[in-house]
């Protein structure tokens, strides 16, 4: 039977689903109808990651048992640590994440999706211990030892107290639960699609994110944010941004934090970050890097003028995790922690009406090819 060939698999519907949409060419988000600009200033990431798993805003009595469920499901295994001391110092954070996920599936039932409750308390769970594994191996690779959560902080107070022993600055927590919010979900991406196939083949939830995390990894996805900031820093100075773009444009070099498959104006959560951006160099004082993005925004405006190429969710949020002392490699982790909701959101909804993903393929190879002996090779 003949078949149209898609590359990646563009414009070609993979799942219905009511938990995100995008409209590119207006530059809209909404999750669960609601648009993200609102979440953000309205909501926590907690509460908004009930709404993606869940389908709908909590009453305070949901909330306040989501909220105290995951908050007391903080803490993981010791043999989890022990684990990850076993890794490589000099390795990926992203490969430690994925890793202590996997594990995770060993220490707590998972194996039958089908059991609503139990469904209930892994995404309780995976929720919940992400940023504490993230805090841990930015720990542990540095010889500190990990320090355990604390059940009388918000979700983000929590992660930076994990990861700096210190309760960070108000605006700092309120900031990073916005950053949180921006990444938690968004429709069929590479991440949310790997998940999907590996949770039509009924694998517990624990494997269905561990294998979301290493499509997150890839520079073209999640790893976009730390090569903003690598790029923002090769460039120096803000004088030196056009001829930077100018002459990636001309080697045909990817400008990153720029482009989007879906989005044909500037990415709304760019739009977001850019605002969360001034508010915190307004209180803490202002980034050097920032004052290269705008130029290189600048830039990239005028000679990518018509082509619908604009600033991505990636490109200032590197720029806040910067400024706030964390370390560039743990920016995609960062985005794991977030996207984990949206992650099991779709896994919810996959296993209401669940079919194995067997995609077709077109042969472009040789038939009837005779075996060769080994002598007559």
């Amino acid at each position: 039977m003949p078949h149209d060939f898609m590359p990646g698999l563009a414009g070609v519907p993979a799942a219905t689903s009511s938990i995100s949409d995008v409209d590119g060419q207006r530059g809209v988000l909404e999750y669960r109808g609601i648009r993200v600009e609102e979440l953000c200033a309205k909501s926590s990431y907690l509460e908004t990651a009930y709404l993606l798993l869940f389908g709908h805003l909590p009453t305070p009595s949901e909330l306040q048992r989501w909220t105290n469920d995951v908050t007391h499901h903080r803490r993981i295994k010791f043999r989890i640590i022990d684990l990850m001391k076993c890794l490589p110092e000099q390795g990926h954070p992203m490969d430690a994440l994925q890793a202590a996920v996997a594990a995770l599936g060993m220490f707590y039932p998972g194996r039958n999706v089908k059991d609503i409750e139990n469904n209930y308390w892994s995404a309780v769970r995976l929720v919940a211990k992400l940023p504490t594994i993230v805090a841990a191996w930015a720990r542990l690779r540095h010889g500190d030892a990990p320090i355990s959560p604390r059940d009388d902080l918000g979700f983000s107070e929590n992660f930076f107290y994990m990861l700096t022993e210190s309760v960070a600055h108000p605006l700092w927590s309120e900031i990073f639960d916005d950053c949180l919010i921006l990444h938690a979900e968004h429709t069929m991406n590479a991440s949310t699609f790997t998940g999907l196939v590996t949770a039509s083949t009924l694998a517990d939830p624990y494997t269905v994110v561990a294998s979301s995390i290493g499509a997150l990894k890839g520079p073209l996805h999640g790893g976009a944010n730390e090569e903003v900031v690598v790029m923002l820093k090769d460039i120096g100075t803000a004088g030196k941004a056009r001829s930077y773009v100018e002459g990636s444009l001309s080697n045909k070099k990817k400008l990153m934090g720029f482009g989007h498959r879906v989005y044909k104006v500037k990415d709304p959560r760019a739009t977001v970050l850019q605002g969360l951006c001034q508010s915190l160099f307004k209180e803490c004082g202002s980034s050097p890097l920032y004052e290269v993005a705008l130029e290189v925004e600048r830039a990239a405006g005028e000679l990518l003028k018509g082509k619908g190429i604009y600033p991505n969710v990636d490109f200032y949020s590197g720029i806040i995790y910067d400024k706030m002392g964390i370390e560039i490699d743990l920016f995609t982790p960062l985005f794991a922690m977030s996207r984990v909701s949206g992650w099991l959101a779709h896994w919810l909804e996959q296993l209401r009406e669940n079919k194995l993903f067997r995609p077709d393929q077109i042969y472009s190879g040789e038939h009837n090819r005779p075996y060769v002996p080994i002598d007559r090779r």
